[in-house]
């Protein structure tokens, strides 16, 4: 703690660095997924090859993904663009599996209520399968904003900021203070990010609470 105190600032300026190199590729990934994977719920050849394909590329090492990206792509190893795209392939990796999954657990009376009053595919998607599938969707984008956050420390060793750099200098020196701090950052941010998707989550479905709140226990209904 003592670190972060004496280096406060420093600390708080690759924080912000972390933050974007980790939240610009969920945004991303989210950009990508969610149409896609609407897309994709009703075809089954075209969700079996793109959940092939998504566990494939997750399963790429992230150092490998951070060497094979630059010549593809034109940068230079150590751009932050090279994360950003790197950790875009991930997130949208999962994403792609999880948007199909999701849609699949909104009620089939649900959907052909909606079809049966004149929603079309686009309209039925937009306002009653996506709203109804975020409870179960929004598991996985907590799972998204963790990992990110805890790979973009992997980063440092290409020499790109964030919270990996502690880690990386504090090895170098012999500081353990240093890499201890950048533990407890990152720890703190992964915290902070699962908790405000889960409460954005319930803010976005307040039916979810009101199933909760309205609830009777078995006491209850036998008075």
């Amino acid at each position: 703690m003592r670190y972060l105190i004496d280096n406060f600032a420093e600390v708080m300026a690759i924080t912000r660095t972390h933050l974007v190199l980790a939240l610009v590729p969920l945004l991303l990934g989210l950009a990508i997924a969610v149409p896609v994977g609407a897309v994709i719920r009703g075809a089954g050849w075209a969700r079996r090859i793109t959940t092939t394909v998504s566990s494939l590329a997750y399963t790429i090492p992230s150092l490998a993904l951070f060497v094979i990206i630059p010549p593809l792509v034109g940068i230079s190893a150590i751009d932050p663009l090279n994360v950003i795209i790197a950790l875009t392939v991930y997130s949208t990796a999962l994403l792609l599996i999880a948007v199909p999954t999701a849609l699949d657990t909104v009620p089939a009376a649900v959907i052909d209520a909606a079809d049966a009053i004149g929603f079309g595919r686009l309209r039925r998607t937009l306002t009653v399968d996506l709203p109804l599938a975020l409870p179960v969707f929004v598991a996985t984008l907590r799972v998204v904003v963790v990992t990110n956050i805890a790979m973009v420390s992997v980063g440092a060793l290409i020499g790109v900021g964030g919270l990996g750099k502690l880690f990386t200098q504090g090895y170098q020196r012999d500081y353990p203070d240093q890499i201890v701090a950048g533990i407890i950052v990152t720890l703190a941010l992964a915290l902070i990010f699962d908790r405000l998707v889960f409460l954005l989550g319930r803010f976005a479905t307040p039916w979810t609470r009101a199933d909760t709140h309205g609830q009777r226990t078995p006491r209850e209904d036998a008075a």
